[in-house]
């Protein structure tokens, strides 16, 4: 016993691309069926006010990794790629005697959105690799293990993926824990890249569209839940894989997205907002050092807190380059006060849309553009977010209020808040029109 019971606990962290955290059944949802996650978030406890601080892939991910600020890390457009002196939790958890996985999709590894990541620090402490820099086409998915061939994955990429993942946890040593990230693509789109059954069962259901979508799309809200349905399915193969290994009760799992998706909402789409359509995402615990029984928190956490919070929760030290907090003493409440939101350069899909900052409390959601303040709203009496309070007198002094708290995320983060091009200037990063890092989509030479 004795060994055994001093081991730390393993981490099965999965997430999805572009799932909001109102697009579930436990959220709920009426429209979407998403039993799996049910059960987890019914195990587990269930985190209600978890923000996409910068809600878009790369700069998500680098602090996902690093538990530090876009302006530190430097990313903060698509296509970048992570610095391998950056610490990772992968880099701490391998020092810790864990077995490190990654599967899926990575998009931390510059402008070669098809290439391959050689086996070395540019996978930034990940020692099992099947992934793809960045790919959407979830029917035709391209991948790499440790050579340059390019390989596709069979069928729905996430389900191809999911079978890799059970394999890598059938086969992970059992005198060492792991740690397995799992990134799935989807429901980012195309929304319709799914299975016909699903699209089916989806395009006959009458879709509630909520008040503040001016022009709904059903065809696409359809594909999006279809999606999510197709990835419920997978996320109930990991949760019954760890049941039959029997390491249920020694293994963190963690589910949550790297952003959210408008899907038409405030008459906008995709990332990149500063509203709870795609700055809020699942994020579901269920493991040691948790309440469990389906136990709903509203602590705030950011994505630079994720990482210290798991390493607090795995009993492992936190390196000193985090800029985050950890929460793990937090999980039933108390925490910080507010989470810094910001688009310091907005790009691609969003090149018209303003610079902004922002906070999110418990209850209020306040941004300011370069021209002033821009948005607040009180989300706990206006959930979808009709009525933006910015200028009603009433409120001038919780203006006030939120608009200090957000200087001094400022301050914490250097931020001067200045237009886009004078932080492309300051990291010599060159752009497009679109303020994006122009990319290819060069398959490279193999089969």
């Amino acid at each position: 016993m004795g060994m055994a019971s001093k081991r730390r606990p393993n981490l099965l962290f999965v997430f999805a691309d572009q799932m909001r955290a109102r697009s579930a059944g436990y959220a709920g949802c009426r429209d979407v069926e998403t039993p799996w996650f049910d059960r987890l978030a019914g195990e587990g406890t269930v985190f209600t006010n978890a923000v996409s601080s910068m809600p878009v892939c790369t700069p998500y991910r680098a602090s996902l990794l690093t538990g530090r600020w876009p302006l530190s890390t430097g990313l903060f457009i698509n296509d970048l790629r992570l610095s391998p002196d950056e610490i990772t939790i992968a880099d701490v958890l391998k020092q810790a005697g864990y077995q490190t996985g990654y599967i899926g999709k990575w998009h931390l590894d510059g402008p070669d959105r098809l290439g391959p990541t050689p086996p070395g620090p540019r996978r930034q402490g990940f020692d099992f690799w099947a992934v793809a820099n960045c790919t959407h086409d979830y029917m035709r998915s391209i991948y790499y293990r440790d050579d340059p061939t390019p390989r596709y994955w069979e069928g729905y990429d996430a389900r191809a993926q999911t079978d890799l993942a059970i394999e890598f946890m059938r086969q992970a040593r059992r005198d060492q824990p792991f740690c397995l990230f799992m990134s799935w693509g989807p429901p980012h789109n195309p929304y319709r890249m799914v299975s016909q059954e699903l699209l089916d069962r989806y395009d006959k259901k009458p879709l509630a569209v909520p008040r503040n979508c001016p022009n709904p799309n059903l065809k696409e809200l359809a594909g999006y839940y279809a999606h999510i349905t197709a990835l419920d399915r997978e996320m109930g193969r990991l949760l019954t894989t760890l049941d039959h290994l029997g390491v249920c009760d020694e293994t963190l799992v963690v589910f949550t997205s790297d952003h959210g998706d408008m899907l038409g909402s405030h008459g906008v789409q995709r990332k990149q907002w500063p509203w709870d359509e795609s700055v809020l995402v699942p994020f579901l615990m269920r493991g040691p050092g948790l309440p469990s029984a389906g136990y709903v928190s509203d602590t705030i956490i950011g994505v630079v807190d994720v990482m210290p919070t798991l390493l607090g929760l795995l009993g492992v030290g936190i390196p000193g380059t985090v800029e985050g907090v950890d929460l793990s003493k937090h999980v039933r409440g108390g925490g910080p006060e507010s989470i810094l939101m910001e688009a310091v350069c907005p790009f691609g899909e969003c090149p018209q849309m303003p610079e902004w900052r922002g906070v999110r409390t418990k209850r209020h959601t306040y941004a300011r553009r370069l021209d002033g303040p821009w948005l607040l709203y009180d989300n706990k009496s206006d959930p979808e977010q009709m009525t933006n309070l910015v200028d009603d007198p009433a409120r001038a002094a919780l203006r006030g209020q939120l608009d200090k708290e957000l200087q001094r995320w400022l301050e914490k983060t250097t931020d001067p808040f200045k237009p886009r091009e004078y932080y492309v200037e300051k990291y010599g990063y060159h752009v497009d029109k679109r303020w994006q890092i122009p990319y290819t989509h060069k398959i490279p030479d193999g089969k």
